[in-house]
């Protein structure tokens, strides 16, 4: 046999496998150990959150954005508003939208908030009289409309009285 025939029987040297499991365990050792340190609090302010659910001192956004959390009800009362018909412009024949809804109130001011009812359902009224017809049958306008609604109604009765709006019924014939 040649040098050149040695050569080609020897199979070539296979790379161990060694250095990847290794660094498969010790990214799934980071990863672990990142996820504890911040369910623990030691990075990320986990501790400052998880005290605040804890003792529920919870003074985050008051439109009910606490997704899976459990309210905290007892400061708060609902007023229903008067429903409201209003009449619509159209080609054909009468049209009608009828809407009412509840307010969301902080239960200390319910006595106030009770006395200006008339000028929140004023304010209602003006606004979706000003509204086009075409915004009001489109259904994805709703989240949009019932935003505005709330910024007028919090306008009128203070901000810090009004906690959310309530749509009972918005319906157009």
């Amino acid at each position: 046999m040649t040098a050149a025939e040695d050569i080609e029987d020897e199979e070539p040297v296979k790379a161990s496998k060694m250095p990847l499991i290794i660094g498969l365990v010790l990214a799934l050792a980071g990863g672990g150990g990142g996820f504890m340190a911040v369910q623990m609090g030691l990075i990320g302010g986990g501790a400052k959150a998880a005290s605040a659910d804890d003792h529920g001192d919870d003074h985050g956004d008051s439109h009910g954005d606490d997704h899976g959390k459990a309210a905290d009800l007892g400061g708060i009362g609902f007023l229903e508003l008067d429903p409201v018909i209003i009449s619509l412009p159209s080609g054909g024949g009468q049209r009608f939208l009828r809407f009412s809804a509840q307010l969301e109130i902080n239960s200390t001011y319910e006595e106030e908030v009770t006395k200006i009812k008339p000028r929140v359902i004023d304010v209602l009224n003006g606004y979706l009289r000003a509204v086009e017809t075409e915004e009001l049958e489109n259904p994805a306008a709703l989240v949009r409309l019932r935003g505005q609604m709330l910024r007028r109604v919090q306008v009128v009765a203070g901000e810090d009285r009004i906690r959310d709006l309530l749509i009972m019924e918005f319906v157009i014939n």
